[in-house]
This record gives structure tokens, sequence and C-alpha cells, in this order.
């Protein structure tokens, strides 16, 4: 069905975000308990995902944030967290982009419980671990880890809503 890991060509072909705002690199895996690309809610709860985001002193955040100690936005390590969230809906997307041709938007619609333990700055891979903790039809809650190697740098709790949408654009 699809290949993993996911290159940076293959996240551009499912997620609308754009340099500066793509915030995930490489996909290394998805895995479940169940079916990946099975449609019923219950068999989404505790599908993981792994992702990267490598960082360089080119990031534009790292110019005004700071410019003598420059360190990765939370907000932005946050974002980088539903970015890898949204792929736990990849197998399931693309059966349904073969089957239907739907196209898909996530949206980001809570974050509880963030704590930032490090910071995160140029020359690190952030390594995003994210997993589904509930699922009620497209709206999903993922317990999400950010790490750099094996330090624990921040965490969170997110949901979003992932949902179909038509090929149509309305203006």
């Amino acid at each position: 069905m699809f290949e993993l890991p996911l290159s940076i060509k293959d996240i551009l072909g499912v997620i609308p975000h754009r340099y500066p705002f793509l915030l995930v690199d490489r996909v290394l895996s998805i895995t479940g308990p169940g079916p990946l690309d099975d449609d019923n809610p219950k068999t989404k709860i505790g599908i993981k995902v792994v992702g990267l985001k490598n960082l360089t002193f080119n990031e534009p955040f790292f110019q005004g944030h700071f410019p003598d100690a420059p360190v990765m936005p939370g907000v932005l390590i946050i974002e980088a967290m539903a970015q890898v969230a949204s792929f736990s809906m990849y197998p399931t997307i693309v059966k349904k982009v073969k089957e239907q041709g739907e196209s898909y938007q996530t949206i980001l619609v809570g974050v509880d419980n963030v704590r930032f333990r490090s910071p995160v700055t140029p020359g690190d891979v952030l390594r995003l671990e994210v997993e589904v903790t509930h699922c009620r039809s497209y709206l999903m809650s993922f317990a999400c880890k950010a790490y750099v190697t094996e330090k624990l740098v921040a965490e969170a709790d997110i949901m979003a809503n992932i949902y179909p949408v038509s090929k149509k654009k309305v203006i």
C-alpha cells in the first residue's frame, strides 16, 4: 500500500504545509494494533507515528528567536507534533484517495498538558513520537513527545480534526 520511511516528496503530497512552515522532514514509521487503513474509529486508537525534523541554523525562526542563543519556539514544536500526528490517518487517506478521489485537511483544535523540558537548538534532530489515544470519527486525540537523541525535550496532548474536503474550491 505504501512504503516507509516517507520521504519529503511523499510528505509534500499529503500535507499542505510548505517551507518555512513544513516542520516534518521524514516519517519513519506508522504502526498500529490493527489494520491501518480501516475506517472504524476504534481501530485508530493505538496507532503510533514517528517523524523527524532536522534543524539547521538557517531555519528562519532561529534568526530572531533568539539571535545570540537560538532556540526553536515551543509553538513550532507543537506544530511539528501536529503535522506528524496527521500521518496517523495516512494509510486510510491513501486508500480513500485511490477509491474516491477525496482530499483531506487537518485542523489542530486543542492542546493540553504541554511541557517544554529542554531547549531545541540548531543542529538538533527532533524525533517526534505520537500515539492516537482517542478517536471519534475524524476527531482524534494524541499523546505527543519530542526527543533530541534520547532526551525528552517536550510533550503535549493534542486534538485534531482530520476531515475530507471537496476538490472544488469555494471563493
